[in-house]
């Protein structure tokens, strides 16, 4: 099984508005299980995003899981991240692994488009991510896309498949079943009232999807 697999978290700078609260919750969920996550901070404090990037990095790092940085190519590099996520608006791949180097993981949001992940995938993208498949509190403007499209990226590319957008512990065993190999949550994990127990759940359709497979 490649590293790529399970619960993916995502920061949200809203519910997780100090760096107690911050640390707090990603512990819970590493300790539930999830293996990678990525730092997501929109403001303009460098210093608080050098700082909480950093300690995020040796928190991830003690429970062998990877950090991705969200849009920040600098901020990756000073806090010797794992990798890169990039949307279709930001530097480009070739720019990020130039600056990264080799080793760095670099992720590319293509929404709901193909076209977007065969680009991605022939500049060298480590995995690929679509989204929304369900209303998103994170992010409820961004474009819908169909569960078939997961499957079709699974024929098509030979890269890691992450599913992102109002993804819960309802309804992620469909993105799962439709081929994703990661699910990228935010509200459904990091407001549970149990985060450790909610990431534990996350992983477990993991499992049950793919004996029900088998």
């Amino acid at each position: 099984m490649h590293r790529f697999h399970g619960l993916y978290g995502i920061t949200d700078s809203q519910l997780q508005p100090d760096d107690r609260i911050l640390f707090e919750t990603v512990e819970q969920a590493l300790m539930g299980g999830m293996k990678i996550l990525q730092y997501r901070d929109k403001s303009l404090d460098s210093g608080k995003r050098l700082r909480q990037a950093g300690a995020l990095k040796v928190l991830c790092h003690q429970y062998q899981a990877m950090l991705i940085i969200n849009d920040d190519i600098e901020l990756a590099l000073d806090v010797e991240a794992d990798g890169v996520h990039l949307g279709q608006q930001d530097d480009s791949i070739a720019d990020a692994r130039a600056r990264l180097g080799d080793y760095a993981i670099i992720g590319i949001s293509c929404e709901g488009s193909l076209e977007k992940a065969k680009a991605a995938a022939e500049q060298g993208a480590n995995y690929i991510a679509f989204g929304k498949f369900f209303p998103s509190r994170t992010k409820p403007d961004a474009k819908n896309a169909e569960l078939a499209i997961l499957t079709r990226a699974r024929e098509m590319f030979d890269l890691p498949i992450v599913a992102i957008g109002g993804i819960t512990t309802d309804n992620a065993s469909e993105v799962i079943s439709a081929g994703a190999d990661m699910v990228a949550v935010v509200n459904n994990l990091f407001a549970a009232q149990n985060i450790r127990e909610r990431a534990r759940n996350f992983i477990a359709l993991f499992n049950d999807t793919q004996r029900k497979a088998v």
